[in-house]
């Protein structure tokens, strides 16, 4: 309908926005000044302790600084009425005083049908609820007893049955000249394909009314007492009042709590709503008979910014939600989202609350999972990914959900969390099963020197049999501390200019860290670090303490490092990270060869021992010659073993103790 020009300024000016919003909220009297026109409250819209909605009387709109919902009394009709734009103005002109325009014949005559057949629904209400009380009922009405229902809840919910036979309401409709095309279109009655009389659509079933958010009925949800019918739940057909993919059952109660602070709970049938309800869970809705469209969703979010999905604990409930979530990802707003409680296996909320009472639908409730942790559940569960192909398809499916996020903070968030997730499924946890088996847990070599599997070079030694010497060959040479040490070197570096630490994951995927606290730093520094390192440091001093990183960096070898008195080169970390690295790599490859070496003399002859031994001398007597060429203190041996000063008096003391020239 066409409204003419200046009508809704007119309206708006006849209208005080603040006695508009003032009738959903209360006024902060701290903070609003009313002789200014200026007002504040908690948000209508969201649920919230602080009054951070605005409302400028003068200006006539309203904002909220919280959930940043904004518009004029139209819009706040709109919004928390959950109407149209004409019937917000219908409703704001009968308050003003103001005449609507005269409506197009045609529109007066439709809006004229629809509320003849709100009447006729009314009265099958009543008609169905006196049928409760006879004698036809009692199956029904112990029925419902068995299910916990008290009187006084039937009569709240105004429970109804009807009757078994073919034209029990045609008839009572039509005694009371209910027009036969009226009660068909209001869904109540069907033509006969045999040329008799139209017959009843309920026939031998518990009836629960179902209302708009304005609470007029519209439609009628029936349960089947004959264990034998087809269709244990039947609903109205569509109508002119009723879009089941615009309905909720218990959508005006169900609003009214939310607004009081109660949570939004999605449930999957009306004896679930009717059971979480009477259990004092008052904001409890549920779709009718069809998986939650978007309309509904957006219905759901207009009344609670995370309503809770409650499942049934079997497999069509958790297929429900998994649906749920391709529908929802699309639409997902900041600040609006979903979260996923599951019930005990095999049981519904109505099945819960009987047996166990409120407290167990609370305490699910309470471990209820944003949408994320489902997405990444249904992507994982079950599955094992022990092939790089299979991690691929891991990620290139997780991709595809995320990219269905029109609002980019939101997919980055998203990201984020999914990333967090895969690193704990691929490397927080190695040494579990399902899934991890692939992997070893950190600080194991497994006999092959580095993490990755390699070994460390070796030209080859001539076999032979074996002598008895059998003395440690590695007991007087302990290199972990300066591997701690250079460690500690590599961590402090990263975690001052952490900008390049994306460029070094696979180095630190490979870094053995003897000490916890490293071993710790370098998960969070992978963790962290290589998505967000702007956010390194206050992570560190929130998982791990502050004093971690003052610990860490008081270290007289990493206080003088270059690449921790310069933080932020890029350049000079590389440099550092570069010779660091290489020095842990090589003399963890040195260790590795002489573990070997140690371990085949209970195989080999000491000829054996002795020219491995004499390859690693060699190495050392090579390092000492280029020292003077070397500007980073290193020496590369033609064997590719790298040793520092510290390195070469260390391990030539063991050379010379068993009896090796250096010359």
């Amino acid at each position: 309908m066409a409204l003419p020009p200046g009508f809704l300024d007119e309206l708006r000016n006849r209208i005080s926005l603040s006695d508009v919003v003032g009738r959903k909220v209360t006024w902060d009297q701290r903070k609003s000044q009313t002789a200014k026109g200026d007002y504040w409250s908690p948000c209508p819209f969201h649920q919230e302790k602080t009054a951070s909605f605005h409302v400028e009387d003068r200006k006539g709109f309203y904002y909220c600084f919280g959930c940043h919902a904004k518009g004029d009394a139209l819009k706040f009709v709109q919004e928390t009425e959950n109407v149209g734009f004409m019937e917000a103005v219908e409703i704001l002109a009968r308050e003003a005083g103001l005449e609507l325009p005269k409506r197009d014949p045609r529109a007066q005559q439709q809006q004229d049908r629809r509320a003849l057949l709100a009447e006729v629904m009314e009265q099958a209400v009543q008609y169905f609820r006196l049928q409760l009380r006879t004698g036809r009922a009692d199956h029904a009405r112990a029925y419902l007893q068995r299910r916990g229902l008290t009187p006084e809840a039937l009569e709240r919910w105004e429970i109804g049955f009807a009757p078994d036979g073919w034209q029990n309401l045609w008839d009572a409709l039509r005694g009371k000249d209910v027009p036969e095309d009226l009660i068909i279109a209001a869904g109540l009655a069907k033509p006969s394909n045999k040329g008799g009389k139209p017959y009843d659509t309920f026939r031998n079933r518990i009836m629960f009314p179902i209302r708009d958010a304005r609470g007029r009925a519209i439609a009628f949800g029936g349960r089947a007492m004959d264990p034998d019918d087809n269709a244990k739940y039947l609903n109205s057909p569509e109508t002119e009042l009723f879009d089941k993919g615009r309905s909720l059952y218990n959508h005006g109660p169900a609003r009214a709590a939310s607004g009081r602070d109660a949570p939004l709970l999605v449930a999957e049938g009306y004896m679930d709503v009717i059971a979480l309800a009477e259990g004092g869970f008052t904001a409890s809705v549920a779709p009718l008979g069809t998986a939650i469209t978007e309309n509904q969703l957006q219905m759901l979010w207009r009344m609670s910014d995370e309503p809770i999905i409650a499942l049934d604990g079997d497999k069509a409930g958790i297929r429900a939600a998994m649906r749920l979530i391709d529908m929802a990802l699309p639409q997902l707003e900041a600040g609006k989202s979903l979260r996923f409680a599951v019930m005990p296996d095999g049981k519904d909320p109505d099945d819960l609350i009987r047996a166990e009472g409120a407290e167990a639908v609370q305490a699910v409730l309470d471990k209820a999972i944003p949408m994320v942790r489902l997405l990444w559940q249904r992507e994982t569960e079950g599955k094992v990914f022990d092939s790089p192909e299979r991690k691929a398809a891991l990620d290139k499916a997780l991709r595809e959900k995320i990219k269905l996020i029109r609002d980019p903070s939101i997919r980055k968030h998203y990201g984020e969390d999914i990333k967090e997730l895969r690193w704990q499924l691929f490397r927080g946890n190695r040494s579990s099963g399902t899934g991890r088996g692939d992997f070893k847990p950190r600080g194991s070599r497994g006999g092959n020197g580095f993490r990755d599997g390699s070994r460390a070079p070796w030209r080859g030694a001539p076999a032979g049999p074996v002598s008895t010497t059998r003395a440690s060959l590695l007991a007087g040479a302990d290199e972990r501390a300066f591997v701690q040490m250079r460690e500690a070197v590599v961590l402090a570096t990263l975690i001052s200019t952490p900008d390049i630490i994306a460029e070094y994951e696979s180095n630190l995927d490979r870094l053995e860290c003897q000490d916890s606290d490293h071993v710790m730093l370098r998960d969070l520094i992978v963790r962290v670090g290589i998505d967000a390192p702007e956010r390194l440091r206050d992570e560190i001093d929130y998982n791990l303490g502050p004093h971690t990183l003052e610990n860490l960096m008081a270290l007289r070898h990493v206080a003088i490092s270059a690449g921790v008195r310069n933080p932020g080169d890029h350049e000079t970390a590389r440099l550092v990270l570069g010779e660091e690295i290489a020095k842990i790599e090589s003399a963890r490859g040195l260790d590795v060869e002489l573990a070997e070496a140690a371990n085949d003399i209970g195989a080999r002859e000491d000829e054996a021992v002795t020219w491995r031994l004499r390859q690693a001398a060699q190495a050392r007597n090579e390092a000492v010659r280029s020292e003077s060429e070397d500007r980073a203190n290193y020496d590369v041996a033609d064997n590719g073993v790298r040793l520092d000063r510290e390195e070469r008096d260390s391990f030539g003391a063991l050379l010379d103790r068993i009896g090796f020239s250096k010359k």
